[in-house]
């Protein structure tokens, strides 16, 4: 059986490299609900991005949406880290 070796093309972009590892499933999923919120700040930047913006005001925008993101997930978020986890917790428990 042939043996993956490394990280689909992209997989890179999602995540934040000095990103905790997560403990729990809770935790998980908050980190989960963070790089979906990014991810969706990053397109609604991209999709009213003002011509002229250079690429340190562009890197500045993804740290902060980034950091935006995760807080907004650490406390609540979209609830979609509370549905997740419970759906992590019950799959463990069964």
């Amino acid at each position: 059986m042939a043996e993956i070796t490394s990280a689909p093309a992209g997989a890179a972009a999602l995540g934040t490299p000095n990103a905790p590892k997560p403990k729990n499933a809770r935790e998980a999923a908050q980190q989960f609900e963070g790089l979906l919120i990014a991810q969706m700040l990053r397109s609604a930047r991209d999709a009213s991005q003002a011509e002229g913006e250079d690429a340190t005001t562009e890197t500045m925008f993804d740290v902060a949406g980034q950091q935006f993101a995760q807080m907004l997930a650490n406390h609540g978020g979209l609830g979609l880290a509370k549905l997740i986890s419970k759906g992590l917790d019950g799959s463990m428990a069964s």
